[in-house]
């Protein structure tokens, strides 16, 4: 008697049974992008993955500290002038506070 095309073991059921896994390969490939994305978030927050400013400018306040460092190394102002300047700034010079710490470990 000759073999059912339809029925029994053959060529049709591997074919089945492939498309049967799509599902499951779908899902791992969407598990595995949830698990990079949740990776990719905790170095983020940690601070061990600095992505780049994307158009931001840096503080102006750091900004300013920077091109008044500039003007005294240059000898353009006085070390009076200086720390005038930077108490109006709020700033100690030599004295880095943690947010600051923050934002250059990040860029």
């Amino acid at each position: 008697m000759p073999p059912d095309v339809h029925g029994g073991h053959g060529l049709h059921v591997v074919h089945e049974s492939s498309l049967a896994a799509l599902p499951i390969f779908g899902g791992f490939m969407l598990l595995l992008l949830l698990l990079a994305s949740l990776t990719a978030l905790y170095f983020w927050r940690s601070g061990r993955l600095g992505l780049p400013a994307l158009g931001r400018s840096a503080a102006p306040e750091l900004q300013a500290r920077r091109i008044l460092a500039e003007r005294f190394a240059r000898g353009d102002i006085t070390t009076d002038d200086f720390l005038e300047r930077a108490s109006i700034l709020n700033w100690t010079p030599g004295i880095e506070t943690a947010s600051n710490r923050r934002r250059r470990n990040k860029t």
